[in-house]
């Protein structure tokens, strides 16, 4: 409880203030699909579980989904890219599955790479994390000509002018930023 609560008193819980804006917006928590996640130098502290003006409990997840983007609890913001991977994957698949070997670049290109490139610039992504989705891409790319060489499928990725991960992170996170820029 806050120092200059009144005991008893709730009007100082921060989850009855938000209720109280969202009511006045005629808008509620819903309380099946919303959960807690903490950030921060205390992230990994047990909290108890937070309770609505309706009774419903919020209960604490290590990892949430936010607009298709998992955010993970941890000192500062991380993402986990495991669900894009295999949204990937999955795209990859279905593609392969109907038109197998005629699979161009083109349609890897339209039908999964925004597939895995979605939500990227809105998050940082480790070393581990771009090779992990530059993987992907190899692998796609492997899988299409039939091939297994690391230099023949970047001289692929190259005539096909399938650009490197970074170099369209880079471009993804410009754009994205440049949205927010204020000029004076």
């Amino acid at each position: 409880m806050h120092p200059r609560c009144p005991v008893g008193s709730s009007s100082c819980r921060p989850i009855i203030i938000c209720e109280g804006k969202l009511q006045w917006l005629d808008l509620i928590i819903n309380a099946k699909k919303s959960t807690c996640m903490r950030n921060g130098p205390r992230f990994d502290v047990n909290c108890s579980n937070i309770t609505t003006v309706g009774g419903h409990e919020l209960t604490w997840r290590n990892e949430l989904r936010y607009h298709g983007v998992f955010l993970t609890a941890s000192r500062e913001l991380r993402c986990s890219y495991d669900n894009t991977k295999l949204s990937f994957y999955r795209a990859f698949n279905a593609m392969f599955g109907k038109v197998g070997r005629c699979a161009s670049e083109e349609l890897l290109k339209m039908k999964c790479l925004p597939v895995l490139f979605y939500g990227l610039e809105s998050c940082p992504l480790s070393n581990s994390q771009i090779k992990s989705l530059d993987f992907a891409i190899n692998s796609a790319v492997s899988t299409i000509f039939s091939i297994k060489s690391q230099d023949i499928i970047d001289n692929c990725k190259t005539v096909f002018k399938c650009r490197p991960l970074t170099e369209n992170l880079s471009t993804r996170k410009k754009n994205f930023l440049s949205k927010y820029i204020i000029f004076i």
